[in-house]
């Protein structure tokens, strides 16, 4: 009977290790909340980032809080279907220099995930002018990379109480390509967004309530079943 019983206590402890291992998460982006809670932009204009079996170029911009003098804390998302990179971006005006925040696939790396931020400067792209990106996740399905992020002291002003509008008014950017020998092409294309003042969804009831994107939540598998039947099979045989 001892026997018996190590073996099946050995048999279970086999079954949990191989049931129970943790999926990948999964980034999750919808247009939940643009307007409300964050400013978004998308490339077919009525596009969908939730369908994934359909093309779309997707990008939102969420202030989590206001800091001066850094600037505002921004929480980005991108989506999109690009086996180079896919981009999102800030700028005053698309003939100055814009804020770019890059994710992508590496095709001569095994289609690896990396991510950078940098600014086009007259079209040149100056990486060392460029906020940091924290926090990045990222989910790739094929050609489709989710990704997202955070970006803090953005919009440096003095004080808060002088905050002019204009210094949290931004259009919003969107572009995706290829790389050709991990360089970025000389030109630029990007659909531009409508000029937001982003500090505005910071005074959104919903802002404060909102479930934050883009989580990072572990998934199990389904061995509730099997798991049950084996304990009922072992309870019966020693009875």
């Amino acid at each position: 009977m001892e026997h018996k019983m190590m073996q099946a206590f050995a048999t279970l402890m086999v079954f949990l290790a191989l049931s129970f291992q943790p999926v990948l998460s999964q980034v999750v982006i919808s247009k939940t909340g643009c307007g409300s809670t964050k400013a978004c932009v998308q490339q077919p204009d009525a596009c969908d980032p939730a369908d994934n079996t359909t093309t779309c170029l997707f990008g939102s911009a969420r202030p989590t809080k206001l800091n001066p003098p850094n600037g505002v804390d921004l929480a980005f998302e991108i989506s999109g279907n690009s086996t180079g990179y896919i981009a999102v971006g800030l700028t005053r005006s698309p003939s100055q220099n814009i804020m770019l925040y890059v994710c992508g696939q590496n095709s001569s790396n095994n289609g690896s995930f990396f991510s950078m931020s940098t600014v086009s400067v007259n079209g040149t792209l100056n990486g060392t002018l460029a906020k940091a990106m924290t926090d990045v996740q990222n989910t790739i399905a094929g050609d489709n990379l989710k990704c997202t992020f955070n970006v803090a002291g953005l919009n440096a002003t003095t004080d808060a109480a002088l905050r002019a509008a204009a210094d949290t008014t931004y259009k919003m950017v969107i572009t995706s390509g290829q790389l050709t020998g991990g360089v970025f092409p000389a030109v630029l294309s990007f659909k531009v967004g409508n000029a937001t003042d982003l500090s505005t969804f910071l005074n959104s009831t919903t802002n404060t309530t909102a479930a934050p994107t883009g989580g990072s939540y572990p998934l199990y598998s389904s061995a509730v079943l099997p798991l049950v039947s084996f304990l009922t099979l072992s309870i019966l045989t020693f009875a």
